[in-house]
């Protein structure tokens, strides 16, 4: 074979068509070996996503269940505080300031009798609180109208000097 006779069957329509398939489908198979290695990078990339979603789904599952139990916990702490003496009476009296404030606005005859008999009691401890008269809850904790609550010594000696210093004040007025 000749150097002319070679070049006759490179310029051939057969082996002109054979050689541009073996080039497409070189390309086609490059091609192929990329989309292939790019989709098992995807793959490791979505596994990955899905690991970390995963763990930070776990996680406020854990935050949302710790979150439950220290709620509950501290439900059960106020219901706890709640029912102490002075908590339930600091929650009645919020009760009563509600309730007040509801009965001004919605009573019409309740506002008038109801500001009058406030400052008639803000009047009274006024007046215990600067002497001039003797304290009503002195009477309350020297006479109690329960059975649980007595008079404390202190108070009992206290009342017993008034009483004395009111004997000799009347002595020393009478002739």
């Amino acid at each position: 074979m000749t150097s002319q006779d070679f070049f006759h069957v490179l310029i051939h329509p057969f082996t002109l068509g054979l050689i541009l398939g073996l080039i497409f489908a070189a390309l086609a198979f490059y091609n192929y070996l990329r989309l292939k290695g790019e989709m098992k990078r995807y793959k490791r990339h979505l596994s990955d996503k899905l690991e970390i979603e995963a763990e930070a789904a776990q996680k406020t599952r854990g935050e949302v269940e710790m979150l439950r139990r220290e709620n509950e916990n501290l439900r059960v702490k106020i219901a706890a505080l709640n029912d102490l003496p002075e908590r339930r009476n600091q929650r009645d009296l919020e009760v009563f300031a509600r309730a007040e404030k509801r009965m001004l606005v919605s009573v019409p005859g309740f506002a008038p009798a109801w500001e009058s008999a406030k400052s008639d009691a803000l009047g009274e401890i006024e007046g215990e609180e600067t002497g001039r008269s003797l304290p009503k809850r002195v009477f309350a904790k020297l006479f109690p109208t329960s059975s649980n609550s007595s008079p404390t010594p202190a108070l009992a000696a206290s009342s017993l000097r008034r009483d004395e210093s009111e004997k000799t004040l009347s002595e020393s007025e009478s002739p």
